[in-house]
């Protein structure tokens, strides 16, 4: 019997498949398409982390599944190069970022090929590459000449002394993470996409996409669209000089609360701020607290919002349009002037965030609604407030929900919701949808990034570069350390050029795009990777989109996820796409977790390399452990002891198949006379068709865990049955090739067979070796048993909770014991196979 020897199999098979173009995709194929994407890696100087091979690994089993079961599967590989974290490394070991790049991007091709993940290479691609950005700069110019690209003055961090513009994840706890200095915020011009444009068709096409919903909900929550109202407050003692404005004017999702509306709030860089100037009596009390909330950013002041600060600006005061009382007006720094008018209307009884401002600075509260009643008619009996009559609440019962309006004059006794409009319109107010997303900042003073194609002409503008001379290439530099200015500023033979329109002396812009830019469009380039000629073949793309299944980080379920599906529906509204969803189906890795429970870090020296493990162990062995740590989707931590047991496994599959092999070599030997019979063993069969049905579904469900559980309840079988005959052993290798493809396919060779198992077809099972065995389940209320039910054995515990709440009896006993129809239990206690118990 050959012994197992993992490292030269699986030298022998990852150079094989890559000599032969095994896993080479057809553009023409009389096979059903479909694609399976997964997240480009940045390649960093670091290398595989254990999130990419536990991703990969899993798209990889998915992708020879599918082969197997028929399709022309298009999966591949490439790199999302540009980015930060090497321009800093090459700054600090002086070398050139294209050389930096291209080592990290070497050491990562070759990381995962080690692991035989089944790519077709052919179609790599490498955001770096001027190939691929020429596209990415081509994409830029046609946002441009549809509107859609724009410069504006916006807020940066800003290092007073790296003299640069910080990126978000560059500032640390309100500081330059390279230098430690004191970040500011400053005002300069920066490119735009007017993604705002898009924010309807964003949020409705997420309707029917099979995404999980907690992604879903994240995605509906950064678009943030809201229904509400434009109100004015005008100022009551204070003309500004040379300005017709004599009013605030807030935006609301809550015009129904206008009545309780005690003070208002004005975000610190507020431009009516420095026109009261003149009227602000405690000005000096002022500019230092705007001064000290310019050196926060956004993100750092709603972290900080739980801490309010702020002062009042004495002096100046606004009117309420509907009480027609005077409030006073105060500057905070938890009101952002990016959203909505950068100043709100206080409302202290209804809104917690307002309710704590207005308890810290001992600011008036004002109810102006109070919950619907428990029973009709009784106005004074409230569900919330258990019985006790609305003008009795104490102050601090904070209500933020809708209801019936008190304190709100001709309204009062109306429902909330029902007055919303007809308190606007008693004001002079406007309704009005408003969105939370806002225009995606694209500019970056950064090398190493894709130069932005423009031209800045002192007499015709911005002119874009025109097609036929892109791409505009990324140059060389003497330094690329930031100096005040974009890196690229610094080089007279690149910034320095003719006006395409007028021919005169201009300037490129200097600026780099967002590497999220570059992301945004890659799946589009896999079906077309070389095209020279244009961005992509349409009728590849038209073939082979949308995606059927993209496998992404949950940490990209907002920015990368929103970029890609705003500029595949601008390419749709161009005429190059017949689709305007990018990614039918999405799925998410958990984090592997160092041994101690912590994300894995250098700093906290939990790291495991990925290299050292294969060297130890083996690919095959990785794979498998990665997928049997536990659901796909959870958090796991790394134990080197779990993957002890999985070559254990292996070891013991290629002795159990590799000896059965050679015993079918052997020449059958009858036994001699008088000899007692051995006593037969049962067989495997039925096992192996359970096994099969199994797998399969498993991967279908990205249950991996579950599965490689069932190879391996599935051998402990098999070693201790007759062995199996020829043809289940073809159905065996089958259905361990997708997890570890080498030993699977080198355990095939040793059959005489000289094809490519992922060209095999899924074995099948047969349904009359797996009848299911029936078994008794009661279902239980309180621990009191109301039914007793027949169901299959391989019933799954999600399964059996939907058949205990929907028992007509069970629900009977629930309403007895006072839960209301549609409400959640308390909790579902599931005894495997034995019982599931409701408790009210």
């Amino acid at each position: 019997m050959q012994a197992y020897d993992p490292k030269k199999i699986e030298e022998k098979w990852n150079k094989k498949w890559l000599a032969d173009k095994v896993f080479k995709v057809a553009d023409r194929s009389a096979k059903p398409k479909y694609y399976q994407l997964e997240t480009f890696p940045y390649p960093s100087a670091a290398g595989l982390h254990m999130g990419h091979p536990k991703g990969y690994t899993a798209e990889d089993i998915h992708a020879r599944y599918m082969r197997m079961r028929g399709y022309e599967v298009l999966y591949t590989m490439g790199w999302d190069a540009f980015g930060l974290p090497t321009e800093n490394y090459a700054i600090k070991v002086g070398r050139d970022p294209h050389e930096v790049a291209r080592e990290n991007t070497d050491n990562f091709r070759r990381q995962v090929q080690m692991f035989g993940f089944s790519y077709d290479w052919d179609r790599e691609i490498d955001t770096s590459s001027p190939e691929y950005y020429k596209w990415t700069q081509w994409l830029f110019i046609r946002l441009y000449k549809r509107g859609l690209a724009y410069r504006k003055g916006a807020k940066v961090n800003w290092c007073p002394k790296d003299q640069t513009v910080l990126a978000n994840e560059q500032v640390v706890d309100g500081t330059c993470e390279r230098c430690g200095t004191e970040i500011e915020e400053r005002t300069m011009e920066q490119w735009f996409l007017k993604i705002t444009d898009y924010a309807d068709r964003l949020l409705a096409d997420l309707k029917g996409l099979d995404w999980p919903a907690a992604t879903i909900k994240r995605q509906e929550d950064w678009i943030g669209k809201s229904e509400g109202a434009l109100l004015k407050f005008p100022l009551s003692n204070i003309q500004i000089p040379n300005n017709d404005r004599s009013s605030i004017e807030v935006f609301t999702t809550r015009p129904d609360t206008l009545f309780g509306a005690t003070y208002l709030v004005l975000a610190p860089e507020h431009a009516l701020i420095d026109e009261l100037k003149g009227g602000i009596a405690n000005w000096n009390e002022v500019a230092a607290y705007r001064e000290a909330a310019s050196h926060k950013t956004d993100r750092m002041r709603q972290e900080d919002a739980k801490d309010k600060t702020g002062v009042e600006l004495k002096g100046v005061m606004a009117i309420n349009p509907a009480t027609k009382e005077e409030i006073p007006i105060w500057v905070a720094d938890y009101v952002l002037g990016s959203y909505g008018t950068g100043a709100i209307m206080a409302v202290p009884a209804h809104d917690e965030r307002d309710f704590e401002f207005a308890k810290k600075f001992g600011l008036p509260i004002r109810k102006v609604v109070v919950p619907k009643p428990i029973i009709p008619g009784v106005p004074n009996v409230s569900a919330a407030m258990g019985g006790a009559a609305p003008e009795l609440r104490a102050e601090e019962d904070l209500w933020e929900d809708v209801g019936d309006l008190i304190n709100s004059g001709d309204f009062t006794g109306m429902d909330s919701d029902q007055a919303k409009a007809e308190i606007t319109a008693s004001v002079g107010g406007i309704l009005k949808t408003q969105y939370k997303i806002r225009d995606w900042s694209v500019s970056r003073q950064r090398y190493w990034g894709v130069p932005i194609p423009m031209v800045h002409c002192p007499k015709c503008g911005i002119v874009p570069v025109p097609e036929s001379d892109l791409p505009v290439v990324l140059p060389p530099l003497e330094n690329y350390r930031p100096q005040g200015m974009p890196p690229l500023a610094s080089s007279p033979a690149f910034i320095n050029v003719k006006c395409p329109q007028c021919g005169g002396g201009a300037k490129r812009d200097a600026e780099t795009l967002d590497t999220f830019v570059d992301s945004s469009w890659y799946f589009l380039r896999y079906p077309d990777p070389h095209n020279a000629a244009e961005i992509f073949d349409k009728k590849k793309v038209a073939h082979w989109m949308p995606v059927d299944l993209y496998v992404i980080g949950a940490e990209h379920t907002v920015m990368h996820l929103l970029y890609s599906r705003f500029i595949t529906k601008f390419l749709h509204d161009e005429g190059y796409l017949s689709f305007t969803e990018p990614f039918t189906k999405l799925r998410h890795i958990g984090l592997i977790m160092g041994a101690d429970g912590a994300k894995m870090s250098k700093s906290k020296g939990n790291v495991v390399n990925p290299d050292e493990i294969v060297a130890e162990f083996s690919a095959d062995a990785m794979r498998m452990y990665l997928m049997f740590l536990g659901p796909f989707d959870d958090a796991t931590p790394w134990d080197a002891r779990g993957i002890l047991g999985v070559e254990r496994f292996l070891k013991r599959f290629w002795k159990y198949y590799a000896g059965t092999i050679e015993r079918m070599k052997q020449p059958a030997v009858s036994g001699g006379a008088g000899g007692a019979a051995a006593p037969e063993k049962p067989s495997a069969k039925a096992a192996l068709h359970r096994a099969i049905k199994k797998v399969g579904e498993d991967i279908e469900a990205f249950k991996f865990n579950t599965a490689v559980s069932a190879l391996m309840i599935l051998l402990n079988e098999m070693e201790a049955a007759a062995p199996l005959a020829e043809d289940d052993l073809v159905s065996l290798v089958k259905i361990l090739h997708p997890f570890a493809p080498h030993a699977a396919q080198e355990l095939w060779s040793l059959m005489g067979n000289n094809t490519y198992l992922d060209f095999e077809p899924w074995p099948a099972h047969d349904p009359a070796l797996i009848a299911e065995i029936k078994i008794s389940l009661a279902f239980q209320v309180n621990g009191r048993t109301r039914d007793t039910v027949s169901v299959d054995a391989s019933i799954g515990e999600d399964a059996v909770k939907e058949l205990a709440l929907a028992n007509e009896k069970v629900n009977v006993a629930l309403a007895a014991a006072g839960l209301a129809p549609g409400a959640a239990p308390k909790r579902i206690i599931y005894v495997d196979k034995k019982l599931v118990n409701i408790v009210v």
